[in-house]
C-alpha cells in the first residue's frame, strides 16, 4: 500500500505535476461560473512555475540534503562490500533500445566502476529492479547495470543482482538478504548526494550497516543563490529536491525511518 500511494499521491505532490494541474484546473474553470478563481489559480500556477524554474528555490532546497553527509573518509581501509542503489538506468528504454540506456544519475555508474578498481576485493551489489506501478514482468534495472559494469571491467564473479527492489525501503531489505553482510564488515552505500539522508535511514532501520558515499551532486554552496539560465534545469532541481522532502517527512511519520532527517552518527 505503501508503494502504490508514493506513486500515486507522493507523484502528484511534487511542484511540477501539482502546479501543472493548478494551471490546468484554473483553465477550466475559465469556462464557468467561477471564472475570477480560475484566472487566479491561472496566474499563481504560471508564476510558481516561474519561480521554480528561474530562482535558487531548488538550489537552495536540495543543498542541505546534499551537505547532510560528508565525502567518504578513504583512510579508515579497505571496504568489503560496495552497495549501489538503483535510479542510474532507465530499465524500459533499455529494453526498447536493446542497451543499457543512462539517466540522469549515471554518476553512480561511474563512481562503482572507479570504487570497483580502486578495491578490486571488494563484492558489488547493484540494487534496482523496476519502478512501475504495475511492473512484474517490467525489466529490471539491475539487470542492465550488471551488463554495463561489466563491459567496463568489472568481473563478473565480483557482481550481484538485487533486481526485485521498486524504491529505497525496499533495496535496504532486499540488498541486505542478498549481501549478507558479516559481523565486522564494512560496506559502503553509493547513491545520490541528495537521496542519502533518507537511504541512510532506511538501511540503518533494516539493520544494514554502511557507510556513506555521496555522488551525483547537483548543485553546491558557492552557487545556491544564482539564477538560473534555463527554466527546465530549475524545476528538475525543485522536483527532485521536494520529492526528497515529501519521502523523508512520509518515512518518519510511519516508522519507517528513526529519524525525520538523518546525518552522520555521532562518534
Amino acid at each position: 500500500m505503501f508503494f502504490v500511494l508514493s506513486k500515486t499521491i507522493g507523484t502528484m505532490l511534487t511542484p511540477i505535476d501539482l502546479l501543472i494541474g493548478i494551471g490546468v484546473l484554473g483553465a477550466v474553470l475559465l469556462l464557468t461560473r467561477w471564472m475570477v478563481l480560475g484566472r487566479r489559480l491561472l496566474v499563481a500556477s504560471v508564476l510558481l512555475l516561474a519561480l521554480c524554474g528561474f530562482s535558487p528555490v531548488g538550489k537552495l532546497l536540495i543543498l542541505p540534503l546534499e551537505e547532510r553527509f560528508p565525502p567518504w573518509d578513504a583512510s579508515h581501509g579497505e571496504p568489503d562490500g560496495i552497495v549501489v542503489l538503483g535510479g542510474a538506468i532507465e530499465p524500459d528504454l533499455s529494453a526498447a533500445l536493446g542497451r543499457p540506456a543512462l539517466g540522469h544519475s549515471a554518476d553512480r555508474i561511474v563512481a562503482t566502476v572507479e570504487l570497483a578498481r580502486r578495491y578490486p576485493n571488494a563484492r558489488i551489489v547493484f540494487s534496482g529492479g523496476n519502478a512501475n506501478l504495475i511492473g512484474d514482468k517490467s525489466p529490471k534495472e539491475a539487470d542492465y547495470a550488471l551488463t554495463m559494469l561489466e563491459e567496463l571491467g568489472v568481473a563478473k564473479e565480483r557482481l550481484i543482482a538485487e533486481r526485485l527492489s521498486r524504491n529505497t525501503v525496499e533495496n535496504a531489505e532486499f540488498a541486505k538478504a542478498v549481501a549478507k553482510p558479516k559481523d565486522g564488515e564494512r560496506w559502503l552505500l553509493v547513491t545520490s548526494a541528495y537521496h542519502m539522508p533518507r537511504a541512510m535511514g532506511l538501511f540503518r532501520r533494516a539493520g544494514f550497516k554502511v557507510e556513506a558515499f555521496p555522488v551525483d551532486r547537483r548543485t553546491s554552496r558557492s552557487e545556491a543563490f544564482s539564477f538560473s539560465a534555463i527554466a527546465i534545469n530549475g524545476l528538475e532541481r525543485t522536483d527532485v529536491a521536494m520529492r526528497e522532502w515529501i519521502g523523508l517527512t512520509a518515512y518518519w511519520l510511519t516508522g519507517k525511518t528513526d529519524r525525520f532527517f538523518p546525518g552522520p552518527e555521532r562518534k
